[in-house]
């Protein structure tokens, strides 16, 4: 896969000129004039951090800030068209303000990079309103209730107050909402017809069960909200005193808030259509094509990715005959896929025992990987990480598994989640490869540590660049291979089995978004390519409507990553340290591809 990924542009030639210590000017100016420039230009991108914190409640809490604690966002286009203004002051600042010849080789790093970010954000504003604000995968119906749930804490009776505020704050935030899905639709974006019943069944969710259903069993929030104050050391008479509170914004402000939504939701429906790309879009075309430049960080087309993602498909189903092989299966690969989807010896029982049984094996398997990290780590991740099945409420829709990173005060470990509503789409072949994408070696070692670097700014500690993320997840399905796990080959055909997934991504998304496939189609596609439940290509199908381009992050990164890595081993030989290499892959945080490519590249040098 040699030369698979194209230089971005993204990087500025400032940055290929400093690298390349040709500018003469730059080796006259003293140790003293660096330090303050760079110092200069640090303390700029923690004035803009802490300044986009103040903007955000909800960010804020993530912080493990308590100061608008009783918050929410601001979703109003006000506030986007401010966001906008400041980006455009930003960018003066960093065209007229700095010297960029005088800032040391990190500084310079983030200058690039906060300057990306910037000019990506005031290019991108003309196309801020081609998405769906609410979908099944994410949005205020099901987001909101899981912020409060999994982000707010609750430690003293302000914190009670400040979750209550939180509550009636629902009512102002979904009516904005609508109003933002109404600009939407007088351009003609909506979204397509079998999203709709999923938004309005998770809101209907949230208001089940008391306050608003006569029944001694709590609502979703009532339930936190009672759980967290019955922990604080206060009068018993206190505690009913903020419950009762709660009720009341459930009642006042939650349920018209749901209603409002859920009585859009249906009268839009009945207007929207069943076209499913991004092509529907006003510049649909123009809006796909830079969604994949900024997923990816490469040039690659539409139809380059789509090609990729077909030679990866045979590749992948030629190693899983090796295997159909070693365990003497009698039939053909799709047989075999078949016996994979179906043997029960392969699913745990749709019961609680079962779910439980997942959920501690998947504890199992990273304790397991914790005990082998320095064998490939150098460095290595302060915060904990917690295994956790999706919440009820929001199960249905989300997707099989994913990562909530922790709380930059420590306050909160990682959570790798388990969606483990349908057992049937969670077999045990694929739990290793589940554990060590979500888990550990993959998004809580990669995204712990980003958030741990010293002498970063913030903006890099929370930021990202997908391919690399989750092109590090993916490729942390891989390394335990090489480690001796996946012992098992079912488990082995269980990791190809999620790489195939990947591939098929980029096979679908581009399908979909470019070629005009319809959701049956790409559905068609993962059934009949991939082991995996039917169910699983539906969700991954709707994924891929509601997100175009996020989906071929993955395996465009993990290839970029492997390229690397074999580019490295052939230069370095037996000075090859895998432990080095992946101490430069995740110790700068999430960069662009071509930027983490200079980063190889100075390794090599370095030890030639």
């Amino acid at each position: 896969m040699k030369q698979l990924i194209s230089k971005s542009l993204l990087i500025f030639t400032a940055f290929a000129v400093f690298l390349s210590c040709k500018n003469e000017q730059k080796k006259t100016l003293t140790i003293d004039e660096i330090e303050a420039e760079t110092e200069k230009v640090n303390a700029y991108f923690q004035k803009s951090f802490d300044a986009g914190v103040d903007r955000s409640p909800e960010f804020q809490t993530r912080l493990g800030i308590k100061k608008d604690y009783g918050k929410l966002n601001d979703n109003t286009p006000e506030f986007a068209e401010r966001s906008l203004e400041i980006k455009k002051e930003e960018l003066i600042w960093l065209t007229d303000s700095v010297n960029t010849e005088a800032l040391s080789k990190d500084a310079l790093l983030s200058y690039t990079l906060f300057k990306q970010g910037v000019e990506n954000y005031i290019e991108d504003y003309k196309f801020r309103l081609h998405n769906y604000p609410v979908n099944q995968m994410f949005g205020a119906q099901s987001g909101k209730p899981a912020f409060l749930i999994n982000m707010h804490r609750i430690d003293s009776i302000s914190d009670a107050e400040a979750y209550i505020s939180r509550l009636h704050a629902f009512k102002p935030y979904f009516l904005q909402l609508i109003e933002n899905l109404k600009a939407r639709e007088a351009i003609g974006i909506m979204p397509p017809k079998f999203v709709y019943d999923k938004i309005v069944q998770d809101s209907e969710n949230i208001l089940v069960g008391e306050p608003f259903e006569n029944t001694s069993n709590p609502s979703a929030l009532l339930k936190d909200f009672v759980t967290k104050v019955n922990k604080l050391e206060i009068e018993e008479a206190a505690k009913i005193n903020l419950q009762n509170q709660a009720k009341n914004a459930l009642i006042t402000s939650v349920k018209p808030a749901y209603n409002a939504l859920i009585l859009f939701m249906n009268a839009q429906k009945e207007r929207s259509n069943s076209d499913h790309g991004a092509w529907k879009f006003p510049n649909g075309e123009a809006f796909y094509n830079s969604a994949l430049k900024r997923t990816t960080t490469t040039n690659l087309t539409a139809n380059e990715i789509h090609d990729i993602g077909l030679a990866e498909v045979k590749r992948i189903h030629g190693e899983m005959n090796a295997i159909r092989e070693q365990v003497e299966f009698k039939g053909d690969l799709k047989a075999f896929f078949e016996f994979m989807k179906t043997d029960k010896q392969f699913y745990y029982p749709a019961n609680q025992e079962g779910k439980d049984a997942y959920l501690a094996k998947a504890v199992k398997l990273i304790d397991s990987m914790k005990t082998r990290l320095d064998e490939i780590f150098i460095s290595k991740p302060k915060a904990d990480i917690i295994v956790k099945a999706v919440e009820a409420f929001r199960e249905q829709s989300a997707g099989k598994a994913f990562y909530n990173r922790p709380a930059a005060d420590g306050s909160r470990p990682g959570i790798y989640y388990a969606n483990l509503y349908d057992m049937e789409s969670m077999p045990t072949y694929q739990m290793e490869a589940l554990a060590y994408h979500e888990g550990i070696p993959g998004h809580h070692m990669q995204l712990a540590i980003q958030q741990e670097l010293e002498d970063v700014p913030m903006f890099r500690k929370f930021g990202g660049y997908t391919a690399y993320t989750e092109g590090w997840g993916l490729y942390s399905e891989f390394i335990p291979k090489e480690m001796g796990f996946y012992a098992d080959p079912y488990s082995d055909f269980g990791r190809l089995a999620m790489e195939l997934w990947r591939a098929c991504r980029l096979v679908v998304d581009t399908g979909i978004h470019a070629k005009k496939w319809t959701r049956e189609e790409g559905i068609a596609y993962y059934t009949e390519n991939t082991p995996n439940a039917e169910l699983d290509g539906i969700k991954m199908v709707e994924r891929h409507i509601v997100m175009p381009s996020q989906a071929t992050a993955y395996k465009i990164g993990m290839l970029k990553i492997l390229e690397l890595r074999e580019n490295a081993k052939k230069v370095l030989g037996n000075k090859f340290d895998i432990r080095e290499f992946h101490e430069v892959i995740i110790s700068h945080g999430a960069i662009p591809l071509n930027v983490l490519e200079d980063f190889v590249e100075e390794y090599i040098a370095s030890k030639k």
